[in-house]
């Protein structure tokens, strides 16, 4: 086996040559120490876990920052003593930064280049000199250093100097203010003394007039404790005389009620004899009840009743809802109503539950307004089960049976009326409006209806 192959595989480093190694007189500054392990931490990405040290192995899956965060000093003492791991990172150092490093080597840093980045670099390379470098770089950076810090400082020196200017002049500004304040508090504060005296001879002028008033209290209270015994006095004289009146007034009530009592008596003696003889004369002479008044046996012409045939001669136009009140206002007058005739008519495009409600809604108020009868009939034939309804006050709801249609069951209603009753039937059908007429009821147009219902 390659003695350099063991050598790679331990991590022991590689034999130097005879000349006595260059090592550093002084720890490496803060600053180069850090940029030497960031060099350390980069390098990893370009090793596999075989080639890393042992003891950097663990943070070979760390992220870079990390790594630095945790293996900072582990990978610091491998640089140190591992001089395998040393060459790997000068060969990524070489890589990366091929100048810089080709300068550290030849020992001709560039006066441009960071004194951090040429100590790291040739504290990594090992060129012959490099302690030197290092030392000169980081004297350079210390130097760098100390420059800023010093400028730094005067900075904050500065900022401090116009901190306290400020401090000065804000302080000069409240020792001003709070001595205008000092001033108008005690000029307050003599105001206020002033009127502490003015209310402190208001109270005494106050305590005597609230003495002066006790005083003249307590003789009133005396003056009226007297009035008031002679007013109690005088109250119970008054009331023994009161007593003495009202016994005197119910006695004289008492007499004046016997005295009333006898003639009442007499006189209620007396009424109940006259109605007796007078019921049993009617008994007796069975007398029937009169039903002939004076006003009937004077000899004039009486006025007919009106039909709905009457009510249709008058001037008013088939499209006038006051037609409709006129049939409405007959004696016992009956509206039948076709009712889906009438709601197409209407609103046709509401759902025909909402155009039965309507419709429903539209003649109840109609029937407490005229006091008619009020019959709605609706076509059932064609429905699957008996319709869910609960019939307003004054409306009666039919649905035809089913084999039936609806103008069938009011030509039904029509017939079971008697002959010269005000029957009114609401439909556009002229079928069922001839039919009705021949049955002696009276059709209007459904449009009649809508134009009535939309005035309620």
């Amino acid at each position: 086996m390659d003695p350099t192959d063991d050598d790679e595989a331990t991590g022991r480093p590689e034999p130097e040559s005879g000349e006595p190694a260059e090592t550093l007189d002084r720890p490496l500054p803060e600053r180069v120490r850090h940029r030497v392990i960031l060099l350390a931490g980069d390098s990893f990405s370009g090793m596999t876990i075989a080639e890393l040290p042992v003891t950097l192995r663990q943070y070979a899956r760390f992220t870079p920052s990390r790594r630095v965060k945790f293996g900072g000093s582990a990978m610091a003492a491998a640089l140190e003593s591992d001089s395998l791991f040393r060459q790997r990172v000068a060969a990524r150092l070489r890589a990366v930064e091929p100048e810089l490093a080709e300068a550290v080597e030849q020992g001709t840093p560039p006066p441009a280049a960071d004194p951090v980045d040429v100590a790291a670099a040739a504290f990594v390379l090992r060129p012959p000199g490099w302690a030197k470098l290092v030392a000169a770089a980081g004297e350079e950076a210390q130097r760098a250093q100390a420059e800023r810090a010093e400028q730094e400082r005067e900075r904050e020196i500065a900022r401090l100097r116009e901190e306290l200017a400020e401090a000065h002049a804000a302080a000069r500004a409240d020792g001003e203010r709070l001595r205008a304040e000092l001033e108008a508090a005690r000029k307050e504060a003599d105001a206020v003394h002033r009127k502490l005296r003015s209310a402190v001879s208001d109270v005494r002028r106050g305590e005597a007039a609230t003495r002066k008033l006790r005083a003249e209290l307590e003789e009133a209270r005396a003056e009226a404790a007297g009035a008031r015994a002679a007013a109690e006095g005088e109250a119970r004289r008054l009331r023994a005389r009161l007593a003495q009146a009202e016994a005197a007034l119910e006695a004289s009530r008492k007499a004046v009620r016997e005295g009333r009592g006898i003639e009442d008596m007499r006189l209620r003696l007396l009424l109940d004899t006259v109605l007796d003889a007078a019921q049993g004369l009617r008994r007796e002479l069975a007398l029937p009840p009169a039903r002939l008044r004076p006003a009937q046996t004077v000899d004039a012409v009486e006025p007919g009743g009106m039909t709905p045939q009457d009510v249709a001669q008058r001037a008013l136009a088939e499209d006038d809802p006051a037609l409709l009140d006129q049939l409405l206002a007959l004696p016992q007058a009956h509206l039948v109503v076709d009712g889906y005739n009438v709601t197409k008519t209407g609103y046709p495009t509401l759902p025909l539950e909402k155009q039965r409600l309507r419709l429903l809604g539209g003649l109840a108020v109609l029937a407490a307004q005229t006091g008619a009868e009020m019959t709605c009939v609706f076509d059932g034939a064609e429905l699957a089960a008996p319709v869910l309804l609960t019939p307003p006050r004054g409306v009666r709801v039919l649905f035809s049976r089913p084999g039936q249609t609806a103008d069938e069951l009011i030509r039904q209603l029509v017939r079971a009326e008697p002959r010269g009753r005000p029957l009114v039937v609401v439909s556009s059908d002229r079928e069922v409006a001839d039919g009705v007429a021949g049955a002696g009821a009276r059709p209007v147009a459904s449009a009649l209806l809508v134009k009535r219902l939309a005035r309620t």
